[in-house]
């Protein structure tokens, strides 16, 4: 073999690892997978060869026999993917919030409050059309599904629309995203949870006390929040208090600030500098590499010390919460088993039922988009709020409509509102009417960036 042929094939596996690379940290990457995961679930739900085995493939228990009994309860495959594996994306998630609390977006009053305020619209609205078709059915319970907003793929979009969208929308719905997560969270906690063992939840709250405290003592190791979390994710999970919360909560408690000040990794790193450079005067040749070995591990842990745990962990988590547990959670929950072409009527409506696609499509692709610009209208017009910079109302709007891509967290939400044993029907038709709803509003968004876009630029 030639050394050309060698040279070839070296640069080509190079080409591909970037590729990769770039792949990987792209913004619209993590919608692509999710896309391609949900058409893959909607095939093995389906297929007459793969239905059976997907179905009880997800109602496998899964845990460990102590005593003749399954710890943890009731754990099956379905569940072990939406009450464990979800908690890391919670996790993210309540990182991201932290992140933009401490010095992103919504970090001032000033900063917060048009996000927060269109946030809230953005909820109320597409809660309120879905009251006007469910109110006093039995779908009513539904009513969170079409009130939250998945990050993942608006901002993905506006990525792939590249600089159509003005920088301060693009940061707008951004933080929109965030506190539209924050409301989801509480939405959660406030009103898809049982009746909370009060005893189980008072210790995970010391535990957490504990946690805070020992933050405030100077504590940097990750392995001493690992354990305690996992403690509470167990006290959650058995108090009645949906398990995923517990994935926020101990986000909040993750230290912020670096465990070095700058002037001190700068004095460090100068001194480290200094014994590589000495490490030449060394006769000995292993002994010179022993050194600079030994001074490249001390900058490595210096580095990592004068970055705070939060980023660390953050960046560390999201490649696999992107391209692992989002398509593993788009698998397990995605597969509707459709019987007939009328699942996708969802706009049928029952005096009984009422109408819960009705409620979540007109909820997620009009009313989303009406909340976030009414709200966000009201603020600025009253003074309370100032208008991203260079942004149009009509642009603003067709921004809006993004929020209404729901999937990730209003399927979270949809598996909570109803009972699988009693409703696995209105499940399944809220999943298909999210799909439906979140694709609509993609769309919707895409056209109308694209075409005002046009319009500013003549």
């Amino acid at each position: 073999m030639s050394i050309f042929t060698k040279f070839g094939r070296v640069k080509r596996f190079h080409v591909m690892s970037q590729r990769g690379h770039n792949f990987l940290h792209a913004p619209w990457a993590g919608g692509i997978v999710l896309v391609i995961c949900v058409i893959i679930a909607m095939l093995l739900a389906n297929l007459p060869a793969t239905a059976e085995f997907y179905h009880k493939m997800l109602h496998m228990e899964l845990g460990l026999w102590i005593d003749g009994e399954l710890f943890p309860e009731s754990m099956t495959v379905e569940k072990f993917v939406n009450d464990a594996l979800m908690v890391i994306f919670f996790f993210t998630v309540g990182l991201e919030i932290r992140r933009e609390m401490s010095h992103g977006q919504l970090s001032t009053p000033k900063k917060a409050i048009l996000p927060i305020i269109a946030a809230l619209g953005g909820m109320l609205c597409p809660a309120l059309i879905y009251a006007c078709f469910n109110l006093g059915t039995e779908s009513i319970s539904g009513w969170g599904i079409p009130t939250a907003t998945d990050i993942a793929f608006a901002i993905g979009i506006m990525s792939l629309l590249g600089d159509r969208v003005p920088i301060s929308l693009k940061v707008f719905l951004t933080a929109l995203a965030v506190a539209d997560d924050l409301g989801a969270i509480l939405v959660i906690a406030l009103f898809y949870g049982q009746t909370p063992n009060l005893l189980l939840l008072g210790i995970a709250i010391l535990i957490m006390v504990g946690i805070y405290f020992m933050r405030r003592l100077g504590e940097y190791r990750v392995a001493a929040y690992l354990i305690p979390a996992c403690v509470v994710w167990i006290l959650f999970y058995y108090s009645g208090v949906h398990a995923t919360i517990s994935g926020v909560a101990m986000a909040m408690l993750i230290p912020t600030t670096p465990r070095y000040s700058r002037s001190y990794y700068l004095h460090k790193a100068d001194i480290i500098e200094r014994g590589i450079k000495s490490a030449d005067y060394i006769e000995d040749e292993n002994r010179a590499q022993e050194e600079r070995t030994y001074y490249f591990n001390r900058m490595k842990q210096i580095s990592n010390g004068a970055e705070s745990m939060s980023h660390r962990v953050e960046h560390l988590l999201m490649p696999y919460v992107n391209f692992l547990i989002m398509p593993i959670f788009a698998l397990a929950n995605a597969g509707v088993h459709i019987e007939s072409v009328e699942y996708f009527n969802i706009f049928e409506y029952s005096a009984e039922l009422g109408s819960i696609g009705m409620g979540i499509f007109f909820g997620l692709v009009l009313g989303k988009p009406l909340g976030i610009s009414l709200f966000s209208f009201l603020a600025i017009k009253l003074g309370v709020a100032e208008c991203p910079a260079g942004a149009t109302w009509k642009m603003l709007f067709a921004v809006a409509c993004l929020g209404g891509i729901g999937f990730t967290m209003s399927i979270f939400v949809d598996n909570l509102a109803f009972d699988a044993d009693t409703h696995l029907d209105l499940i399944n038709k809220g999943k298909i009417s999210i799909l439906l709803a979140s694709t609509a509003a993609a769309i919707l968004g895409s056209l109308l960036i694209i075409i005002f876009s046009k319009k500013q630029t003549k």
